[in-house]
């Protein structure tokens, strides 16, 4: 994120190269996803995150997350695994709090989502439905 993008997000608004945030990120990662927050604020927070590889059955306690697919094809469900469905740019995918949903399959790389939670989503607000598919440490980090 630039200067100005960063010395925005931290005022709450501003503009921002997706673009340009979405080349910045690196061609691997140790966790399943890495973001970058746009704006964070208790009422809500603007990320965009890349994809690495597919994410198990999980939810989130603290937000409502609406993801816009920026790049990459995909798989996802939600509430129920017979209904996974592709995904591609120009998409909008939506998950309630506490609604079960995955990302099982990416099907074209890189996968980039620009993410809109409400209220904010903290770092570490991930509940795999198996605990043995992960934790917050292993699920996400920020660039």
């Amino acid at each position: 994120m630039s200067a100005d993008n960063a010395s925005s997000a931290n005022a709450g608004g501003g503009r921002f190269d997706l673009n340009a945030i979405a080349a910045s990120f690196p061609d691997s990662s140790d966790t399943m996803l890495l973001d970058t927050y746009l704006t964070d604020s208790a009422s809500r927070s603007i990320r965009v995150f890349r994809v690495y590889r597919g994410v198990p059955a999980h939810y989130h306690t603290q937000c409502d997350e609406i993801l816009h697919v920026l790049s990459g094809e995909g798989t996802f469900w939600i509430d129920n695994p017979a209904t996974e469905a592709a995904f591609v740019p120009g998409q909008l995918l939506v998950f309630p709090r506490r609604a079960v949903h995955a990302l099982p399959r990416i099907l074209r790389a890189p996968v980039i989502f620009l993410a809109i939670d409400t209220p904010r989503r903290a770092q570490d607000d991930i509940t795999f439905v198996d605990p043995e598919d992960g934790t917050p440490a292993e699920f996400i980090a920020k660039i």
